[in-house]
């Protein structure tokens, strides 16, 4: 036999067989040997952890984030996706009803928006409701905020336009004829009433007579009368006596016996000054004229000067005490 060297040992052949010499293989250096685990490298008398990660000596996916660990590494997907298979697959938080009012979604993320009325809260998911009368409301004069809105309002004598924010004059006057007695002018949010000349305003509506006669309003003379008529007055001569009557008072006039020219009028004429009220009712006595015997068969006889002739006035005959109602 003869024998043969072989790697790691040798063999015995006999001596006839033809020995072929191997091409010799080509010498690679070794590994060096690495007395750590897998996942670790000597450091000194110590194993310190590999990053592979840091490295890039991981198989994560593009999508994935690598995450050292010690001795090995983790892919993991990023916030808001989730791993299915070896993909990373968005998550749809919106499903999750995070959002208080309505939720976008967006790649890795989503995001809440709120409706009109409202902004996000601290939070970013809650709904707040927004005074927008602190944050200038297009009222023209006040503003209430409501529950995601707010609404406008008007001051008394003011209206709230079609646009639900301008508000407009009411105009009183023409809404009723009966706010004043006499005249009614409208003003921006209110109307007053105003009376003709020579009348002064009662309360809020109603019109009074001006008596100039007592205020001392009048221009009348020592020797005339003030009489005060509806709206105005009239100076009237205190001695309204015509010939041949005397004036013996202020309203009486007397005709004398012993005057030829009065044996056949009257012995005495009263003028008289009164106010007939528009609110009288028709017909009624206005005043009533009684007639004394002084003499034996005197005949007294009453008529009215003017107004007989329209039946403006008439006379009314008494039956007691001899008087007539005008």
């Amino acid at each position: 036999m003869k024998c043969f060297n072989h790697y790691g040992g040798y063999l015995c052949l006999p001596r006839s067989a033809s020995f072929i010499p191997a091409p010799e293989p080509s010498i690679n250096p070794t590994e060096a040997f690495n007395p750590c685990p897998l996942g670790y490298e000597p450091h000194g008398d110590s194993c310190v952890d590999v990053d592979e990660c840091e490295r890039e000596e991981h198989d994560c996916q593009p999508s994935q984030e690598c995450i050292n660990t010690l001795g090995a590494f983790n892919c993991q997907c990023p916030r808001g996706y989730s791993k299915v298979g070896t993909e990373c697959i968005d998550i749809d938080e919106c499903r999750y009803r995070y959002c208080q009012h309505r939720c976008v979604n967006v790649p890795g993320s989503f995001s809440c928006q709120c409706e009109p009325g409202f902004q996000l809260g601290g939070n970013n998911r809650s709904c707040v409701d927004v005074n927008e009368c602190e944050m200038g409301a297009p009222c023209s004069q006040r503003c209430f905020n409501t529950y995601g809105t707010f609404m406008c309002r008007c001051d008394q004598g003011y209206e709230l336009g079609p646009d639900g924010f301008a508000c407009n004059d009411i105009d009183e006057c023409r809404s009723s004829s009966y706010h004043c007695q006499f005249q009614c002018v409208n003003e921006p949010g209110k109307f007053s009433c105003v009376c003709p000349e020579g009348y002064q305003l009662v309360g809020t509506r109603m019109c009074q007579d001006i008596n100039e006669c007592e205020t001392g309003e009048h221009q009348c003379t020592d020797t005339q009368t003030c009489v005060n008529i509806h709206g105005r007055y009239q100076c009237v001569d205190t001695d309204r006596c015509q010939d041949p009557y005397v004036h013996v008072s202020d309203n009486r006039c007397v005709c004398p016996h012993n005057k030829p020219a009065c044996r056949d009028l009257p012995y005495s004429v009263v003028h008289r000054y009164m106010t007939i009220t528009s609110e009288r009712s028709v017909p009624s006595d206005i005043f009533l004229i009684q007639a004394t015997n002084i003499l034996t068969g005197s005949l007294n006889t009453f008529r009215i000067r003017s107004g007989d002739d329209n039946r403006d006035f008439y006379i009314r005959v008494r039956t007691v005490g001899g008087g007539g109602g005008v």
